[in-house]
């Protein structure tokens, strides 16, 4: 009798649902199988199917979120459905859950690949695809310890840090913060950088699985944890980053468009020009007039000229005659012949009245297999299809300095090296006011790559307080203020010059402080928690406590009845 009322306390205690909280590890299920030959042959069938289809539709989510469709919103619940689908599986099967949700992810997010040749993306996707392999790992991993919502973020930032990395320069497109234009990370952008707001568009998905796993056994808790979230989401809202403007300058976007169907600058390049140099003398006759303002500084996109400058006469005649019109610089694009016959130079190039050609910047990203062959001559593909119409490869630029140009230090990138977050960091450290990116998206006219291209450079804006000056080719032509809002725009395909007043700056942002190393930072630390599962998992296994998934929770059950 006096042991009774011990015995019922401990079946009390036994019966209790567990509390879980923000910052402790999810119970696994039970499992009858478990430990059963079936269960090792054919495992959760039907339920890791459902979960492979769900991790599909998450990954088309995700995509749906970029532009051109742009359902931004749409990224925490994307991010919550890859969580979920790949909690309580073991590792063998957790990467294919992954994978699955990064193959639908990839291939539709980057579908404007197909421009270059169906090859061309099914061979880029692929490889980008598997980069949710080790995802999946890490975040199977990280559901298990505390904290979980917190790791399994990191994770999902390290390996979009990674991917946009390598191999080759990688593919930073399809990150988390280029999809935040217009949404409520966007302000914490020049604060926390685009690796920042990444993290916190995935803490803001991990956070939402928490809530689907534990929310209604701790409402309270669940509120506590959303307000948190709210607050450091909202903090950047309240105390918004702003730049000091030093002066202003007029500066004059050039969009020549390209003759013909508007995708193959290399057949009609001297017509490319000849449009750029046109347009220019047109708002030349237009300043004349005082039709226009006058500008201080002109940008043409990349490849206005696709052939080298300095050594085709006629084409540096051109380009002269029009800065000659024009009485200012012209920030001109041009492919320019490296030192060897091999290699090539993809650069923007000051171009001054009555002086001709002074810095350049050189393209910093060039594109493999569109712009390059690496390791050409090896084993690797060099003669095969498209890759025919490579003959040179295009050297990667290592200038750091800001472009001096009309009195102004100008942070230049070229096409797809407003991507990455290295070069315009670099060149508005060392005193860049104004930000230009020369573009010649003219084999993607057609797709969303224009327009996911353009989203980055708004968000450039934001990130490094400075006004963008985005000249395309044929589309999409803008001037962005600082707040990442567009002043003006030309639609694709027709040729315009856009003429703005901007403002200028030399206040460098936390973020553009930090530059890359908020991205490694988290790589590093991403690495030593996967050194730290795994060493913690061999203890345990070496001193036999380690438990199949869902062990504690049969026991304690056993133990109530």
């Amino acid at each position: 009798m006096r042991g009774e009322p011990r015995r019922r306390r401990q079946l009390r205690t036994a019966g209790r649902q567990p509390v879980l909280r923000w910052s402790e590890a999810p119970p696994l299920p039970p499992h009858r199988c478990w430990g059963s030959r079936a269960f090792q042959v054919v495992g959760y069938r039907l339920p890791v199917l459902l979960r492979c289809f769900t991790a599909v539709g998450g990954g088309l989510a995700l995509a749906a979120a970029f532009e051109p469709v742009g359902l931004a919103w749409l990224m925490p619940p994307a991010v919550a459905v890859l969580v979920l689908a790949v909690r309580d599986l073991p590792l063998r099967r957790a990467w294919v859950v992954s994978l699955l949700f990064g193959v639908a992810f990839c291939f539709a997010v980057m579908v404007w690949m197909r421009a270059v040749g169906t090859d061309a993306w099914i061979a880029m996707c692929s490889v980008e695809a598997a980069f949710f392999v080790p995802l999946g790992l890490g975040l199977a991993l990280a559901v298990r310890h505390r904290w979980w919502p917190l790791w399994t973020a990191l994770w999902w930032v390290a390996i979009e840090t990674w991917r946009g990395d390598w191999p080759f320069s990688g593919m930073p497109f399809g990150r988390l913060a280029y999809a935040t234009a217009d949404t409520v990370w966007a302000p914490a952008l020049p604060w926390v950088g685009m690796t920042g707001v990444s993290l916190l568009v995935a803490l803001s998905g991990t956070t939402l699985a928490w809530l689907v796993v534990a929310g209604r056994r701790r409402p309270v808790a669940a509120v506590a944890g959303l307000a948190a979230l709210a607050v450091v989401i909202a903090g950047p809202w309240v105390w918004r980053y702003s730049t000091d403007t030093d002066g202003e300058l007029t500066v004059a976007a050039v969009q020549g468009d390209v003759p013909g169907s508007g995708t193959d600058v290399a057949a009609v390049h001297r017509g490319v020009t000849a449009n750029h140099v046109a347009a220019t003398e047109e708002l030349a006759r237009a300043v004349r007039a005082g039709e226009r303002p006058a500008p201080d500084l002109v940008v043409w996109p990349e490849n206005s000229t696709a052939v080298d400058p300095f050594r085709d006469s006629e084409i540096n005649a051109a380009v002269q005659r029009a800065v000659d019109a024009v009485g200012v610089p012209i920030l001109v694009g041009a492919m320019v012949d490296a030192p060897r016959e091999t290699q090539v130079l993809n650069q923007g190039i000051v171009w001054r009245p009555g002086a001709g050609g002074g810095d350049r910047y050189t393209k910093r990203h060039p594109v493999p297999y569109g712009e390059y062959i690496p390791f050409r001559g090896s084993l690797f593909p060099s003669d095969y299809g498209k890759l025919r119409m490579i003959p040179r490869d295009m050297v990667r630029g290592t200038r750091l300095e800001p472009l001096r140009a009309a009195g102004t230090r100008v942070a230049d990138a070229i096409c797809f090296d407003v991507a990455y977050d290295d070069g315009i960091a670099d060149q508005l450290q060392r005193g860049g006011e104004l930000i230009t990116v020369q573009t010649s998206n003219a084999m993607f006219i057609n797709t969303g790559q224009i327009d996911q291209q353009f989203e980055i450079s708004r968000l450039r804006a934001i990130e490094g307080g400075r006004w963008v000056v985005v000249a395309a080719i044929n589309g999409v032509s803008g001037i962005i203020a600082p707040d990442g809002e567009v002043v003006a725009s030309a639609a694709p395909r027709t040729q315009e010059v856009l003429v703005e007043t901007v403002g200028l700056s030399s206040q460098v942002t936390p973020a553009s402080r930090a530059g890359v190393w908020t991205g490694r930072l988290i790589v590093l630390l991403v690495l030593a928690h996967a050194v730290s599962c795994v060493a913690a998992s061999r203890r345990e296994r070496r001193h036999g406590t380690l438990s199949p998934p869902g062990s504690a929770r049969v026991e304690r059950t056993a133990a109530v009845q």
